[in-house]
This record gives C-alpha cells, sequence and structure tokens, in this order.
C-alpha cells in the first residue's frame, strides 16, 4: 500500500541519522508490515537497511540477530553442531501467516516490533530467554529479556524514536530440546496459538504461550512439572483474548492440550 503522505525516506548511515525518528517519523526494514495498512500520521522514514547489520553472527556465547535480518536468513542458517534448539528457527518461521516472498523482506525486528499476540518472532525469542538490545532515543542502550518487551495487542516498550537493535539468543538455550505447536482456526489462517516447550540439559522445563494472549506468557519449571500441575498454571494465566481468530476459551482450552502434547513430548525424548 502506498503511503501517500510520506514526503522523505532517509538512509540511516549511522546511529546519529536515528535522531529523526519521533512523531511523524518511523523506522523502515523490510517494511512489510509498515507498507499493510495506512499510516496517515506518517511524514517520513529512516530506512534501517542501510546500516548494514551483519544478520548472524555465531559466537561463543550463542546467536546475535539483528533486527534487520530477514526471516528467510534465519531459515536457511546452517546447522550449528550442538544446537539442538535450532529447529526451532525454521518451525516459528513457519507460524508467520504470509508467503515465501514476505519470508525473504520480513525482518525478526519488525516482527518482534510489531508485536501482535500471534508473532512468531515473538514465540522464538521467548522460548529461548532472548535478550534484547534496545538503542534507547536519548542514545542510551538497555538490555531486556525477550518476555518483557511486548506489553500488550501491538504495544512494546519502545518508545518514539527508540530503534530494536539486536535479539542474543544464549548458548544454553539453543542447546536445550524444544517441542513447537501451533494451532489456527484454518489452515493458512493466523495463528491462534502459538507454544514452544523447552527442556533444559539440567533438566528445567519452560512453557512459553503466545498467539492465544495479549502479550506472551512464561511458565517456567525446576523439572518436568505433572500434568495436572501444568494445566492448573495454564488455567491460571489471565490474559486469553478474543478475535477474529479464536475466542477466548478457545484458545484456552488448545492451549492446554497443546502444552500437555508438548509436556508428554519432552518427557519421552528425556528418556529416549
Amino acid at each position: 500500500m502506498d503511503l501517500n503522505t510520506v514526503a522523505s525516506i532517509t538512509p540511516a548511515r549511522s546511529r546519529d541519522d536515528l535522531r529523526l525518528l519521533g512523531p511523524g517519523v518511523a523506522p523502515l526494514a523490510g517494511g512489510s508490515e509498515l507498507f499493510a495498512s495506512p499510516r496517515p500520521e506518517l511524514v517520513g522514514l529512516v530506512d534501517l537497511l542501510s546500516l548494514g547489520w551483519p544478520a548472524l553472527v555465531i559466537s561463543d556465547d550463542g546467536l546475535e540477530i539483528a533486527a534487520t535480518c530477514t526471516l528467510a536468513a534465519l531459515s536457511r542458517l546452517p546447522a550449528v553442531p550442538g544446537w539442538t534448539a535450532q529447529p526451532l528457527f525454521l518451525e516459528c518461521c513457519g507460524a508467520l501467516f504470509g508467503s515465501f516472498k514476505i519470508w525473504n523482506v520480513a525482518t525478526v525486528g519488525g516482527n518482534l516490533c510489531t508485536s501482535l499476540p500471534a508473532g512468531p518472532m515473538t514465540a522464538l525469542a521467548v522460548a529461548l530467554d532472548a535478550e534484547l538490545l534496545v538503542w534507547r532515543r536519548d542514545g542510551q542502550d538497555e538490555v531486556l529479556p525477550a518476555s518483557e518487551f511486548v506489553t500488550g495487542n501491538m504495544t512494546n516498550v519502545l518508545e518514539p524514536g527508540d530503534v530494536l537493535r539486536s535479539i542474543h539468543l544464549p548458548l544454553a538455550a539453543l542447546r536445550a530440546r524444544t517441542a513447537y505447536r501451533k494451532i489456527a482456526l484454518s489452515p493458512l489462517g493466523r495463528s491462534g496459538a502459538v507454544l514452544v516447550g523447552r527442556l533444559d540439559p539440567d533438566g528445567g522445563f519452560l512453557l512459553a504461550v503466545t498467539g492465544a494472549t495479549v502479550r506472551p506468557e512464561l511458565l517456567r519449571y525446576p523439572s518436568l512439572p505433572t500434568a495436572a500441575e501444568l494445566r492448573a498454571d495454564l488455567d491460571a494465566i489471565g490474559s486469553w483474548f478474543t478475535d477474529p481468530h479464536g475466542a477466548a476459551d478457545w484458545r484456552r482450552a488448545v492451549s492446554a492440550v497443546l502444552g500437555e502434547e508438548i509436556r508428554t513430548e519432552l518427557e519421552d525424548r528425556s528418556v529416549a
């Protein structure tokens, strides 16, 4: 969709160029969401791609994903020995409501910043205990857990002029076993619920609930919970919501089923 109120697009060459951001001027990366609907409040864009951030950087302590990294690039990262959780990259990319053409332009950071409940990069980041680097408008850097970034349906901690710089996946999480489940009301519809379970080498268990709740919900245990414990904790979640992609009571019910499937799968794999 044409944004006919935008009068300028500025290629960012350094962090100083981000000072242009603010009310009426938005960051541009892939643009798959930005150009999806009218934005009459916008008069300018600042292109982040011209900053040339490396898309994916592997280090001794994990993986750094640039906010401008496309879903296609993330999904095609060659297998890294010991990263048991790496198949989750492709699984979460597959939860995106969009074609392969969208994968080639949509960015990891853009998906997080759009902050839709069904955002698959939110599911990935939360499930793997990602840390997000935010460049604040005042020049400060802030690192925060992915679980605290999205605050509601299409809301997050960013203020006008702030930019999400990168997503760091820690090595410990990448070495964990994971299990993924997604459900939608139609085969090609937007996700009604996306759940990811993680079983760490030390026996710790985590369940990330997204898509079905207005913000990510994270259940964490020192060891695999019983079916009854997990069901009780899922029932206690209070952020289920209703929209055209599913009713709150349906989302609660299917999340209980999917959560138990994940718990059972990881329990079976732990003794295999």
